[in-house]
């Protein structure tokens, strides 16, 4: 097989929860386990960071993965979902696994997988681990997929475990209040191992700390020790400055981070605390995490956060899609200097719209769209259910004829949104 004939075999044997969403969902680690024993449980040959959280966890562990690099270990980095191309979920110090290794892997061990029929993160989760250790990599930050207790990548027993905030988000797996879902991610805190937290909140914090107490880990809220004040952009405005606070002399961290949102504020503060927590155990310097920072989309290939597409208008996609996330990206589009806003959004089929829309703003023309994975929302469902909230505009079929009408209609001093959903992004980069 060539390698995209791979990939659809994959998608059509193996439930995708990103393409299904709900049947896909497993609810126990049993295919993972027997798939880690048959490749001889490779997680254990390399060390590793775990990352779980609601929202920034994929920035935090690109982040994560770009200060070691630059430290000049040999990094792995796990993350889910892909934008554009499947193998963008596993890289090796920001080289994506080739091609000729997926098809390698489905050709060799077809058998097993025929025999298990994992779901495809189970069977993602494995190809990631054997390649790592392949590879040969020094550590590997791996990004849990949902949750963390259940999550498939809950076999490995990290050097660090890092939560980075709790969300309204997949609750119909993790539990109705703020506090279960905490229970599930903080399935991710092993026996003896540190754990980050990168956002004090109130309903959860009692559930980290007993959960820490339990397994006996040293308990860091990254919000306690660090302050992070995002400043001026750069001339081009491809950067933008950042300060960190650290404790004990008040010394500062002065540097800069090509992802300007909002929201890369609590980021960098998880980032900085992940960075001490590891500094005595791989040896990191702050020289090393001002230089992972700024070369994070270098060295990882990161997109979709609040990335910049074009300048004239100015055109900006963002792959928050939860209550929590779009909070930040509407503050940001508010912040914004501009003459009129273009909208161009689309959701899951699953996604509770009485939550989200409401955060969007009136006074925006809107461009409804569908992407193109089976989950996504019908574009005209979404356009009547957006009429309730007073969000007004048109219905397009695929996101491109989307963003060719919001181009066509934006004058140069204009703003053009791309998002609501990761695969809405992934249609439009």
């Amino acid at each position: 097989m060539t390698y995209s004939e791979t990939v659809e075999y994959l998608f059509s044997l193996l439930p995708a929860y990103h393409r299904i969403g709900k049947p896909a969902y497993k609810g126990n680690l049993d295919n993972t386990l027997a798939l880690d024993r048959y490749f001889g449980h490779p997680h254990k040959k390399f060390r590793s960071v775990h990352v779980a959280g609601t929202n920034g966890k994929g920035s935090v562990s690109h982040m994560t993965a770009s200060v070691l690099q630059e430290a000049g270990y040999r990094t792995g980095l796990y993350t889910s979902p892909h934008l554009k191309d499947f193998r963008e979920r596993m890289k090796v110090n920001g080289e994506m696994i080739g091609e000729e290794e997926v098809v390698r892997f489905v050709e060799e061990h077809g058998e097993i997988i025929r025999e298990i029929r994992p779901s495809f993160f189970e069977l993602t989760v494995a190809m990631a681990f054997d390649w790592f250790a392949r590879m040969e990599v020094d550590i590997a930050v791996i990004e849990v997929g949902m949750g963390g207790r259940l999550d498939s990548t809950n076999i490995i027993t990290p050097l660090l475990s890092v939560i980075t905030n709790i969300g309204h988000d997949h609750m119909e797996f993790l539990g109705n209040t703020l506090e279960a879902v905490a229970g599930e991610k903080a399935g991710i805190i092993k026996q003896g191992v540190p754990v980050v937290i990168g956002e004090t909140q109130p309903e959860t914090r009692e559930v980290f700390m007993r959960r820490a107490d339990e397994m006996n880990s040293r308990l860091t809220y990254a919000d306690q020790h660090y302050r992070c004040r995002l400043g001026r952009f750069t001339p081009d405005r491809s950067m933008r400055h950042f300060t960190v606070g650290m404790p004990g002399e008040g010394r500062k961290i002065r540097g800069e981070t090509p992802l300007g949102g909002l929201a890369q504020q609590k980021n960098i503060q998880t980032v900085a605390a992940v960075m001490e927590v590891l500094a005595p155990i791989v040896g990191l310097d702050h020289g090393h995490f001002a230089r992972g920072i700024a070369a994070v989309v270098a060295n990882t290939g990161l997109m979709g956060r609040w990335q910049v597409l074009s300048r004239s208008p100015l055109t900006v996609c963002d792959t928050g899609h939860n209550r929590e996330g779009l909070e930040y990206v509407m503050r940001q589009i508010r912040a914004t200097p501009k003459e009129e806003l273009h909208m161009v959004i689309g959701f899951v089929n699953d996604k509770d719209l009485d939550s989200v829309l409401p955060l969007f703003p009136r006074r925006a023309r809107y461009y409804f769209t569908r992407a193109s994975v089976p989950r996504a929302l019908d574009e005209n469902l979404l356009r009547s259910a957006a009429a309730r909230f007073g969000l007004q505009g048109g219905a397009f079929g695929t996101v491109a004829d989307a963003v060719m009408a919001a181009r066509s209609a934006a004058g140069p001093r204009d703003m053009i949104f791309i998002g609501g959903s990761t695969f809405v992004v992934a249609d439009a980069v």
